[in-house]
């Protein structure tokens, strides 16, 4: 562990993932999860991050399958709307075994409700979208101190189950500030024998 700090909920998370290793994000701005992709693009850079603001949550969750698909560690944050628009290609991901971090910041109400704190979707993350038939792994912080804990292990359990994990938080958490005691830094995997590299196999 690291340095203890005050800091808001999605500052946290973000800086907790860079640590982590995660130094590809691709995002959409969405209430109430934006801090997390300003928090990344303001440390582009001077840290080395790849940050691409996407034109649709669409595009952000494919750029993380396509990212993740080369072994590197990637991530995007959302709310309801932008996660329905990103189950597809989540259920791309579960069938091509890719591995990856998605955010999701609830809202109240079915998805499109007030952007207050609330937890109503439950079901819609622990059952699987897009396609159906898939499980998504499912991480879910109850302060801010665990945000920050949990992104790091979510990055660990993508890439041992090849499966794309969600850590699933609410308005309250993401807002709010206290005092948190940062994971130091870590340096990912890389070589795994399942990543694409663009280069032909050996014959």
């Amino acid at each position: 562990m690291g340095e203890k700090v005050f800091m808001q909920g999605n500052r946290a998370l973000a800086e907790a993932a860079i640590r982590a290793g995660c130094k590809s994000f691709f995002g959409y701005p969405i209430t109430p999860s934006s801090e997390i992709a300003e928090y990344f693009a303001s440390q582009q850079p001077e840290r080395g991050i790849t940050y691409i603001q996407a034109e649709t949550e669409i595009s952000a969750f494919n750029m993380v399958a396509g990212a993740a698909a080369t072994g590197v560690r990637a991530m995007t944050a959302t709310s309801g709307p932008g996660f329905s628009l990103g189950c597809e290609a989540m259920s791309f991901m579960s069938a091509g075994n890719i591995p990856g971090v998605i955010v999701y910041i609830q809202r109240a109400g079915p998805a499109d409700g007030e952007i207050t704190a609330a937890q109503g979707d439950y079901f819609q993350v622990t059952k699987g979208g897009g396609h159906g038939d898939y499980r998504t792994l499912v991480l879910a912080p109850y302060s801010v101190q665990e945000s920050a804990l949990l992104v790091q292990e979510a990055f660990e359990l993508a890439e041992k189950y090849r499966n794309p994990v969600v850590i699933l938080s609410d308005a309250m958490i993401a807002k709010m500030m206290e005092t948190v005691e940062l994971p130091g830094e870590k340096t990912p995997p890389r070589g795994f024998p399942w990543a694409i590299t663009g280069a032909n196999p050996a014959p």
